[in-house]
């Protein structure tokens, strides 16, 4: 399918992508991944007398840097040419799956329930790209050290952003000396490159466009939609959040954009724990039609001002379409007082400096 070079500017002459220094920079290193995926040596010979060794899969990468640097990007045009068994997801997404195939292991009677799990895999691929790689559970920090090396040891090869370099994974955690060796392991078999440009092309999207529409009509969608297909170039899926023994469902989510409907956030039975999750994985959420509230709606309204206080408290950017202005969205009911804070807060977060950057408001 061609070289990751030339797939590269043949965007950046097409006006889809501009000259960056930091991602050019990296290429190279992209394309001996994918040379070495696509020509891999050959097995050991067999032989009476020693057990055969398995063969060392291609080093992998681990690119991290700052939001909104195109590191997604760049792996998910790795990924589009890369001509080998592949999978490709968010590693939070991933870890969900992980524990998923290992309940059911477990349900079967097994003993070992990561081996079946990461043996599967292994049969399945011989690439997998991760975007956004973050551990923040401790059963996740004690499952993927057995899991990786199990997978690195079956000849896959990894491919994994992040925003923090490996030796920050899990800083802070619960009996992180555990995972000390998981950080040995990714060091050892990824090449770890820092991806360093001065633009966030997320703040490049966000920069002169409004992020609070209203009314909530035709005109809001289609703009909105604008703005979406900019992010995500319409790479999106639908993912599941794990949270307390349930499933939180985003509609739509790619490289740490989230899109959903108000019905889909505050018209269910969540709470906190629901959007703490939702901002830890998500740095822009689009929240489309926010109705007005009142006492006949009471139980959403609590439900958006929860929502609202975990965005403004992790600096997630929002960008909304709803049926009036901030100050008009709740005028009549119990929390109107209350929700003047509420107000203030979805104020302050269409402004200037925001989050990470400078989204501009209507």
């Amino acid at each position: 399918m061609g070289r990751v070079q030339d797939a590269y500017f043949a965007r950046v002459e097409a006006g889809e992508l501009h000259h960056d220094a930091a991602q050019e920079a990296v290429l190279d290193e992209l394309e001996r991944v994918r040379l070495a995926l696509e020509n891999p040596p050959d097995p050991p010979k067999k032989s009476l007398f020693r057990k055969p060794q398995p063969v060392e899969p291609p080093k992998g990468l681990y690119m991290w840097g700052g939001v909104g640097r195109g590191k997604s990007m760049l792996m998910d045009l790795l990924v589009e040419l890369v001509e080998a068994p592949k999978r490709r997801a968010h590693f939070h997404a991933f870890m969900q799956w992980v524990h998923e195939e290992i309940a059911k292991a477990r349900a079967k009677g097994v003993d070992d329930a990561i081996k079946p799990v990461a043996d599967a895999l292994a049969a399945e691929v011989r690439f997998l790209a991760f975007d956004e790689m973050q551990i923040t559970d401790i059963t996740d920090a004690m499952i993927v050290g057995r899991l990786f090396e199990a997978l690195f040891a079956a000849g896959v090869t990894v491919v994994t952003t992040s925003n923090r370099p490996p030796d920050d994974l899990y800083r802070d955690g619960l009996n992180r000396q555990l995972f000390l060796p998981f950080i040995d392991l990714m060091k050892d078999k990824l090449k770890v490159w820092e991806l360093v440009s001065d633009t966030d092309y997320r703040q490049t999207v966000l920069a002169g466009s409004p992020s609070y529409f209203t009314p909530a009509d035709a005109t809001a969608r289609a703009r909105i939609k604008a703005i979406w297909e900019e992010f995500t170039g319409g790479n999106a899926e639908p993912m599941l959040l794990r949270v307390k023994g349930h499933d939180l469902h985003i509609p739509g989510f790619y490289n740490g954009v989230a899109r959903a409907k108000f019905h889909d956030l505050c018209g269910r039975a969540l709470g906190a724990a629901d959007y703490l999750a939702l901002a830890e994985v998500a740095r822009v959420l689009i929240l489309e039609d926010i109705p007005r509230l009142s006492r006949s709606n009471f139980n959403e309204a609590k439900r958006f001002v929860t929502l609202v206080d975990a965005l403004y408290e992790a600096k997630v950017h929002l960008i909304c379409s709803a049926a009036a202005q901030p100050e008009m969205l709740y005028v009549e009911g119990e929390g109107v007082f209350e929700f003047e804070r509420t107000a203030s807060r979805l104020r302050e977060m269409q402004g200037a400096g925001w989050g990470d950057g400078t989204p501009v408001s209507e």
